[in-house]
């Protein structure tokens, strides 16, 4: 039997200012055919008259689709807003799932309905085409709206002001040292520390946080942090939507939804970015789309990558220097790169690839393979960036293609490093110039990334405070490199991993166990599994303490070689397949304090559930996380005591953050589960369920007053 999807048009429709560098002078009525229509009337029949009633007016859970309401609401505006609006939310189970072709065939109905008179020209399904079509002010009154000539009693008087209308612009001086109630970026500040320095709530008091709010967001994976600016918080949704909220009610200002072609699929993200007066998107169809703070409303939309053909933008935008710089993830041949776009206007500045090119230094590198051979690289976090050393750093994961790398060729100069996978760069946010790289773990052949957050802390390295850059793989070995010149001064090995049996104390490099690499002729036990013992969610460091929080996960693989002919999970002819530790008590899950200056484990905090949010440490005193069984908990900074927990409806699959607004500190946290955290780690807990719809939300906690 056929699934039905039902659309409901929402009642309140939300502002969705597409920069189409039209006026209505110069902007065309709409044209369709009857055909069309007629389609379309097919498609309302099965699909949506079920909520807004088989006359377009007498439906009991939906709004009027014809008649003087649907007119005041969408008379004069261009035709592609209600084209979004419609294929972007509708059906409400499934939304994009019927094809442009039957969302314009839908609307050709509607204006049918609405006494817009069919033509001989089709209406065409692309958003450019329709941004051009203004939908007329005319139509008949018969049906829907409000009573001719009632008149409704005034409004509430507001109680507060919109703190959009106060909102300042962030200066890079603001990015570097955040006031203390805002949250501007990843993990807050350039460093991508991730703690705030807040403390009303503290180790005392934080056991009767309560909640003050929930939003929430479009269905699906919500892996990325919401920013705090002035009271405002702005959340990203699943399928390139993004809001604005007031941070105090909960109340939406504006939403901006990205329109993303029916040949393409939504992706999860990790980040957006703000700078002076704009916000910065990354889509699904690899755009970069910047947004007037204030309204939502496009200012610029810049391609990055080629979506169709495998790139894709997963980690978000970092912006420093006046530049945009972000990475692009995916398989696509050649490799990824990282651009540079100008804040102001979205030009392309630069463009730096990060699969060294033949000819190019590290371009011998690659076993002797040709350009259109090698393939990933991708950028899975934001960078981070350093004022004092005017550098910005990206880590870069490894290649998705590990056989031809596998086995060394007989070359003079050629080697299989495959740079720059599992790298760290430091780049000139003005020019892309390169000025020095440090690869962390050459020729991965275990899918073990070291591509996660940059964290620039201060150390003593021989006597002297240096500016450090902190930086860990999946296998949760930290290599510590001087953030001026990539110079190597140290790693830590957490333990979680048995790949890795010695690190050169003066170079870093890593010696690997020969029994532990992919054969065809034998399944090899190797911890971690590709999910990471350290991975994407990042850890939080407290500087005054020089204490590093991470979330990490105990767990193995074992890499079993396929028939010959099969690529598996690597292109070496071998799958992975999740696995406890040897003699694992079945405690996966663990947060654990480490002193970064010692490198001691100072507590550890062990339990089933996997970690699978990022951390956040606050000068309270508390350091919070979230867990696969939807509990998100606050923890002792000094011993790892759990102080405080609640059960959310979804998987809480971002960072926390923390922020303040009229004098009171709030916690927030997005949940949303479907992203590959909380997906691997499954198949260990089986009595963890998780919900069968995600349930987006953003949670915000306050303590009670007085």
């Amino acid at each position: 039997m056929q699934k039905k999807y039902y659309i409901y048009l929402r009642p309140t429709f939300l502002v969705m200012l597409l920069c189409s560098g039209l006026t209505h002078a110069q902007l065309e009525g709409p044209s369709f055919t009857t055909q069309q229509a007629s389609a379309g009337k097919n498609t309302y029949d099965i699909h949506c008259a079920v909520c807004h009633g088989p006359n377009l007016t007498d439906g009991e859970f939906g709004p009027p689709l014809r008649g003087r309401m649907f007119m005041q609401r969408w008379g004069g505006k261009s035709l592609d807003t209600l084209f979004i609006e419609t294929a972007t939310t509708m059906p409400t189970a499934a939304p994009r799932s019927l094809g442009d072709e039957v969302y314009a065939n839908l609307l050709a109905y509607m204006l049918e309905q609405n006494g817009v008179r069919p033509g001989p020209n089709p209406l065409q399904p692309d958003p450019q085409f329709l941004a051009a079509l203004l939908i007329p002010t005319y139509g008949p009154t018969a049906a829907g709206g409000l009573t001719a000539g009632a008149e409704l009693p005034p409004p509430p008087t507001p109680q507060k002001v919109n703190p959009l209308q106060n909102i300042t612009p962030v200066t890079e001086n603001m990015l570097a040292e955040a006031p203390a109630g805002d949250w501007l970026t990843w993990r807050r500040t350039y460093d991508a520390m991730g703690y705030s320095p807040l403390n009303a709530v503290n180790k005392e008091n934080v056991k009767n946080l309560r909640v003050a709010w929930t939003w929430t967001l479009p269905e699906g994976p919500s892996q990325v942090t919401p920013l705090v600016h002035d009271g405002v918080i702005f959340a990203h949704g699943f399928g390139d939507v993004l809001q604005a909220l007031d941070g105090v009610t909960g109340d939406l200002l504006w939403q901006y939804s990205h329109w993303l072609p029916s040949s393409l699929s939504a992706t999860a993200k990790r980040s957006i970015a703000i700078h002076g007066n704009l916000l910065y998107l990354p889509t699904s169809d690899a755009r970069i789309v910047a947004l007037d703070v204030k309204s939502g409303s496009v200012v610029w939309n810049h391609l990055v990558g080629d979506a169709p053909n495998g790139y894709g933008m997963t980690g978000g935008p970092l912006v420093a220097k006046g530049t945009v710089m972000v990475g692009t993830t995916g398989r696509a041949p050649g490799g990824n790169y990282i651009v540079g776009l100008d804040a102001e206007t979205g030009e392309e500045q630069w463009r730096f690839h990060v699969i060294a090119r033949p000819g190019e230094p590290g371009g011998d590198s690659w076993n002797g393979l040709l350009l259109e051979e090698r393939n990933g690289g991708s950028v899975w976090v934001p960078g981070s960036f350093d004022p004092e050393t005017g550098l910005a750093y990206f880590g870069v994961a490894q290649t998705y293609d590990t056989g031809p790398l596998l086995n060394p060729i007989d070359r003079v100069g050629v080697t299989n490093d495959a740079l720059y996978t599992n790298s760290t760069l430091a780049l000139d946010p003005s020019t892309g110039r390169l000025a020095w790289h440090f690869q962390h773990l050459p020729n991965d052949q275990w899918d073990l990334d070291w591509a996660f957050e940059r964290q620039l802390i201060k150390l003593p390295v021989d006597g002297q405070e240096k500016t450090i850059i902190a930086t860990s793989g999946k296998l949760a070995i930290y290599d510590f490199l001087e953030a001026d010149s990539g110079q190597y001064v140290s790693s830590m090995d957490l333990g979680l991993q048995n790949l890795v049996t010695a690190i050169d104390p003066e170079t870093g490099a890593k010696q690997i166990d020969p029994e532990l690499f992919p054969s065809k002729e034998k399944a090899v036990m190797v911890c971690p599994h590709p999910g990471g013992a350290k991975n994407w969610i990042p850890g939080s460091y407290v500087p005054d303490t020089k204490i590093l929080y991470l979330p990490l996960m105990e767990f193995c693989m074992d890499l079993t070689p396929v028939p010959e002919g099969e690529r598996g999970s690597l292109s070496s002819g071998v799958n992975w397949t999740v696995r406890p530790w040897p003699d694992s008590d079945g405690n996966y899950g663990r947060l654990q304090a480490v002193n970064l200056q010692t490198q001691e484990v100072v507590w550890t905090h062990r339990q089933r559930a996997p970690l699978v949010s990022g951390v956040m440490a606050t000068a309270g005193g508390i350091v919070f996380a979230g867990d696969l069984d939807r509990y998100f908990a606050a923890y002792n900074q000094d011993n790892g005591q759990e102080l405080w927990r609640v059960r959310l409806n979804d998987v809480p699959n971002s960072a926390p953050i923390s922020y303040e607004t009229n004098g009171k500190q709030y916690i927030a946290v997005t949940v949303g589960h479907g992203g590959a955290i909380s997906v691997d780690r499954t198949p260990l807990v089986p009595e963890i369920r998780l919900p069968s719809n995600p349930g987006a939300t953003l949670w915000v906690f306050e303590l009670p007053e007085n």
